[in-house]
């Protein structure tokens, strides 16, 4: 019986994660250039080759490996632990999966200890790099909609907290102005859970605004945010040169990820139950939302400390003191 090579099993491992699983393509899309880039760097890779050993010599690799970045093309060498996680996190389910399906004996995985994340790369975007941002809105086109589609995305994003694949598959009828309300489907979302986020009166306001605008040019498509050349919903290249541009006009440095981050740190900023937030940015496990607490800024919290005095201290509670309690 013939031996399956990697490419053979990894598609097998696929259709699975596709029509068994259900998970998203965007998903799928991070299973498969994640292992891309496994065999760029082993071009024959095997199998057999999955090891501790082969796996230690990956990241290393990639750790030392010179790749151009942004518009500037600067060259950096390195890769965040989120990163090296966020590789690992995708590569360990393949992996076991062919222990699962008896192709791999024991996953490389399971001696080599998990990257310690440095959470300061949920970077948020601050006040005045936000006015920045729509400062340049307004000057990124003479197209009345293109301007009006924009703010409505940018402040969909800031308020809302979606994910890049959660806006482009937003449908007008997904928007409810009348009861205040914004309903994500399942199939954009991550998670593949649907959930309703209440929208604030500053974007009904843009939604109206560019709803009316949008009307004025008979568009027939489902899609809410619309391409500016033909009848169509905006796409994921379209969005991603908007962006771009906004970051050449504003002069701030951001990707719009960052919108999301932002939207949670405020939240939790302005004392939201962490419940509340999993359920708006469809987390499945609330220790991903979890992890937004050690974005916090400090000054957030100096309300917080100064509030405490000796005269506020809690000692009707407390009839002993234990070093082994604190």
């Amino acid at each position: 019986m013939k031996q399956e090579n990697i490419n053979e099993l990894f598609e097998k491992f696929i259709n699975q994660c596709r029509y068994v699983s259900k998970m998203s393509e965007a998903t799928i899309v991070g299973y498969q250039s994640t292992l891309k880039l496994l065999q760029t760097i082993y071009p024959n890779l095997e199998v057999e080759m999955l090891t501790p050993e082969v796996m230690t010599e990956f990241f290393e690799k990639l750790e030392h490996r010179a790749r151009i970045v942004g518009r500037n093309k600067e060259v950096k060498i390195g890769i965040k632990s989120s990163t090296v996680a966020t590789y690992r996190s995708k590569l360990n389910k393949f992996f076991l999966w062919l222990v699962s399906n008896s192709h791999l004996k024991v996953n490389p995985f399971d001696t080599i200890p998990y990257p310690d994340v440095n959470y300061d790369d949920k970077k948020f975007l601050h006040k005045e790099e936000l006015g920045k941002i729509a400062a340049a809105i307004t000057t990124r086109s003479n197209n009345l909609l293109v301007r009006k589609r924009d703010m409505a995305m940018f402040y969909t994003l800031l308020y809302c907290g979606l994910r890049r694949g959660e806006i482009i598959g937003l449908k007008v009828y997904d928007i409810n102005l009348e009861r205040k309300e914004m309903t994500v489907a399942a199939e954009t979302s991550k998670s593949k859970n649907s959930r309703i986020i209440p929208i604030n009166q500053e974007l009904v306001t843009l939604f109206k605004d560019y709803l009316a605008e949008r009307k004025k040019h008979s568009y027939q498509t489902p899609c809410l945010f619309v391409s500016n050349n033909k009848d169509a919903g905006i796409t994921l290249s379209g969005l991603k040169h908007c962006i771009d541009a906004l970051n050449r006009l504003s002069g701030v440095n951001f990707h719009l990820h960052q919108l999301r981050h932002t939207f949670a740190v405020n939240l939790l900023n302005n004392h939201s139950d962490i419940a509340k937030l999993k359920q708006l940015m469809g987390h499945r496990d609330i220790r991903q939302t979890a992890s937004y607490l050690r974005c916090l800024p400090t000054e957030c919290m100096r309300e917080d400390v100064e509030s405490l005095s000796l005269n506020r201290m809690c000692w009707k509670y407390f009839t002993s003191y234990s070093e082994d309690a604190c």
